[in-house]
Order: C-alpha cells, then structure tokens, then sequence
C-alpha cells in the first residue's frame, strides 16, 4: 500500500514546523511544494521533503501533485504562507481538482478579497468599518470627505500587515498612497488599496472551527503608525456578555461569506458601538494563536485541521483550563544585530513553554512595519493571567541584544548602540 501524504503548499514562519509535526504524528508523510522551500528553515531541519514549483501556477501544482500521485496515496492538501493570502484560495482549487476535502474555493476567493469581503459583510448587516476603494492617489484623497480622520490604509489583497498603515494626515495618506501604488509595494494581484475608518478599542482574535467559536484572544500591537503584534493573551480577559456578542458577530461573519468547513480566523475591534470586525480570513491565525489555545485548553487546532482535511472527524473538546500569552520581540531601531541572548535562561522561568528567535547575529535588520519586523517570541502558560503576565515578563527581562546603527551618508564609522525593550547589558557568555 502506497505511504499516506500530506501536501504543504508554501510554509510558514510559526505554523509551518506545527503543521509538519502534526502530520508525522498522524502517521502522514508532509511534503511541502514551494516556489522557494530554502525560505523555510524547518524544512531541512525536519527532513522534509520539498519540490520547487511555481505556487501561483495552479496547472503546474496539479502536474506536480499528479506526479506525486505515482508514489504516494494523497491524503490531503492544506497550505499557507505569511505573505500571500491568495495561496489558501489557491489550495481549495487543488483540493477540488483532485476530489479532496476542503473548503468552496469561491467562498475562499472572496474572503481573499478584502473589499469584496467588507461588501458581503455591509449587505448582511455585520458591523464594519467605514470603506472605499481606491485605485489612485486621487480617489484615495476624495475618500476622506466620507471618512473622517484618521484612517487606515491596506492593500485590498494580502496579510501580515504588509503595506497596512493608520494614516493621521492627508499628506500622509498622499505619501502612503504613494507607495502602495508607486511600485514600491510588491503586488500579487491589480493594486487596490481600501481607506477605512480607523475603529477604535481593544483587538481580538477570534479562533473558530467549523461553526464552533473556540475562544477568543487578545491582541496588543507596537505603536502607530504600523500595526505589529506585540503580545496575545488567551483566552481574552472579557465578560460573558462580552464574549457572546463576539461570538454572536463571528458567526454572522460566516453566514455572510458562506463559510464554515475548517478553520477560520476573525479580527474585530470593541468600538463605542460594540465589537466591530476588521477582517476574516479563512483560515488559522498566522501568529501564534493555535499554539495559545493548545496550551490553554488542550485543543490542538492544527491537529484537528489536518484531521478534517484528510477525510477524518476531529475532536474539540476541552481538556483543561489554563492562561497562556505570547510577547513577541521587535526592534525598536534598523540596523546590524549583532547579538542576541538570554533564550536558554528565559526557557529556564517555570511555566515558559517557548523562547524562540527568528534572525542570527549579524543579521541586517531593516523594519517594513508588518510581521518581518519580529525577531522572535516567548511564550508561557499558567492557570491565572496574572501569574502568566508575570512569568513572560520575567522572562522577557532575561533576553537582550545589541545592534550597530546603519552609517548615515557621509558617515565613515558605524555607531554600536545597545538595544532591546529599555536598555541592554553586555552579551551572555554562552551566546559569546
């Protein structure tokens, strides 16, 4: 009998490695195809196999997959990326090609699409940001007569953040505007950018599978003008009428888009008017939120994804109740990283269940004001938030680094500057 495989189109940076254990624990051989698999590192260090294929060339996956046929019984396709949310879109299509489970690839297509995803929402009713759609810099300027200052500016396809930024001015929005549709944003699809009413108040996360609201988490970001996460706490410290309008919202959100098979992930925001949604995307969370609600309360979503998509029934229940939250690590400058440190003392903190980093010494680090500019995360778990709060930050006391600024023009020395969350101290001798 020919080995069962799991096909990965594309990774990612914090569920790729979860998603290729998962499978082996399933008994599953992951395979990844990949326009570029050397941008995922766990691949090799997991020994997995990887092909290089044109992801965006849906023909050419199917070759490729029909090839793979030859050896392996397909048990399932699922796929994700940190910059390209038309992937998962991409992914329905083969599922379908190939008479597997998985989602309406038209359902998908449309959620993709940020401003046919706002329309579907306004028509049945579910609380939104104002919108518009812009194409050039003069729609963008003739939106702010409808939509009072400040507004946020995206592109109207894509995910991580990238090219997402809370425009305060009209120049501003002009420079934004600027860049978006000046060729210096790279663009997967026509560039379209929305202005939209910056709606204001604590952001959620909120995790579901199928039709089941699994919990919610709470999200907190660096300071505008850029929106990158900087700490999630699960479950979210909300009341129980709190919760049930979230959950009540989220629903209405899937109604609306006609989803409801896996995973599907809703940003919102609790406004003056209650929670307003920011956007679904129908799949798991593309930080770490999966790894929260496993540690939290024993589901394994990533797990029971897989399940769903090799044709298996999944298991949702709750086996304990706990708090668990993430800091994630950023710079507060570009520059050269020099050093960094204190991982193996921060894991060392009872109830830390995760340090990691994403760069090496060395490594230039230029901010882009979305996902890249994270150079790593903590994680911990205990039964109170507050015991969980002050084990992260004791473990986030213990990591430090160093970066030398970038030379300014005409500059013919670089300045070293310690860097990290206040002040940094002198590398650890087991980092050197």
């Amino acid at each position: 009998m020919a080995r069962q495989a799991l096909i990965l189109v594309e990774g990612h940076r914090t569920s790729g490695l979860p998603y290729v254990q998962a499978a082996k624990r399933l008994g599953l051989h992951p395979i990844t195809v990949a326009a570029d698999p050397a941008c995922y590192d766990y691949l090799a260090a997991e020994q997995v196999e990887a092909i290089r294929v044109d992801t965006d060339n849906l023909d050419a996956l199917i070759r490729e997959c029909s090839g793979l046929r030859a050896t392996y019984d397909i048990a399932g396709i699922t796929g994700f990326t940190d910059f390209d949310e038309t992937v998962y879109a991409t992914v329905t299509k083969l599922c379908r090609h190939f008479d597997l489970p998985g989602p309406n690839p038209a359902s998908i297509e449309r959620c993709c699409d940020k401003f046919t995803q706002r329309q579907l929402l306004a028509e049945a009713g579910v609380p939104i940001p104002a919108y518009r759609l812009a194409t050039d810099a003069t729609e963008a300027e003739s939106s702010v007569a409808q939509i009072s200052m400040p507004v946020i500016v995206k592109p109207a396809v894509g995910s991580g953040s990238s090219g997402v930024r809370l425009c305060r001015t009209i120049d501003e929005l002009a420079e934004h505007t600027t860049y978006l549709l000046g060729g210096k944003h790279i663009w997967r699809s026509s560039p379209r950018i929305l202005v939209e009413e910056f709606a204001q108040g604590p952001f959620y996360s909120v995790e579901i599978m199928g039709s089941e609201v699994i919990g919610i988490a709470a999200a907190e970001f660096s300071p505008p003008p850029h929106f990158v996460f900087r700490g999630l706490t699960f479950p979210a410290p909300l009341t129980e009428d709190e919760r049930e309008r979230i959950a009540d919202v989220s629903l209405s959100c899937l109604r609306a888009l006609g989803l409801g098979w896996g995973p599907t992930n809703i940003e919102l925001r609790w406004t003056k008017r209650g929670p307003v949604v920011i956007e679904v995307n129908p799949r798991l969370a593309g930080a770490l939120e999966p790894q929260l609600v496993h540690l939290a309360c024993g589901i394994d979503l990533i797990t029971e994804h897989i399940k769903l998509v090799i044709g298996e029934e999944w298991d949702l229940r709750r086996r304990h109740s706990q708090t668990a939250a993430a800091r994630f690590l950023a710079p507060d400058r570009d520059g050269t990283l020099d050093w960094i440190g204190g991982d193996s003392q921060a894991a060392a903190v009872s109830g830390v269940a995760e340090v990691k980093f994403y760069v090496e010494p060395k490594t230039p680090i230029v901010r882009k004001g979305d996902y890249r500019d994270c150079i790593g995360h903590i994680v911990a778990v205990s039964p109170s938030l507050t015991q969980t709060e002050a084990i992260l930050q004791r473990a986030v006391d213990l990591i430090n680094w160093s970066m030398t600024s970038f030379p300014n023009l005409g500059e013919q020395e670089e300045s070293a500057t310690p860097s990290r969350n206040a002040s940094a101290k002198s590398p650890p001798e087991n980092k050197g």
